[in-house]
């Protein structure tokens, strides 16, 4: 089965090319060998790819996964196989929280251009911080919550101006 993710604004396919003697997974078409998966507590885990052990923490919230690696934190999420592509609903113009926080910083300005992926807000919580990236390109029409201001999960900071269609 393909799985689609999205990682910083792009979209790549992931698929389970065996599970045994060890699991091996394709990305973009390029192959990675899983030798250990290995939870070491505090939402922690380690994995082993090709002989390196690469540690990491990882928070769920609904369809996305805010992962925390190298001092970077990223946001993956699952693509709806169902959902349409080109002709479908257009890129979000809302900007939200992935989880309850606080904001610790504010890039953009209203009236501002971003280009997607560009950062929005940077955010904390549970002492996780992460960015928010503009969705697509385009003007940032509202700044809802300021630094030091506090948030609720899937509550929206940010909006974008909408696109014409």
């Amino acid at each position: 089965m393909v799985f689609r993710l999205t990682l910083d604004g792009h979209t790549h396919e992931v698929t389970i090319v065996r599970r045994r003697p060890h699991l091996v997974i394709s990305i973009d078409g390029r192959e990675h060998e899983i030798d250990q998966v290995a939870d070491v507590g505090d939402g922690r885990r380690v994995l082993g790819i090709a002989g390196h052990s690469v540690a990491f923490a990882r928070a769920g919230f609904h369809d996305r996964q805010i992962v925390r690696l190298a001092g970077r934190t990223f946001e993956v999420g699952m693509v709806d196989p169902f959902a349409g592509e080109a002709g479908g609903a257009g890129p979000q113009d809302a900007i939200k929280a992935p989880m309850p926080g606080a904001v610790v910083d504010v890039h953009r300005e209203v009236g501002d251009k971003v280009v997607r992926g560009e950062p929005i807000l940077t955010i904390e919580s549970m002492k996780l911080q992460m960015v928010l990236s503009a969705p697509r390109d385009g003007v940032v029409a509202k700044i809802l919550r300021s630094s030091g201001a506090t948030f609720e999960k899937d509550e929206v900071v940010a909006m974008l101006e909408p696109q014409d269609v």
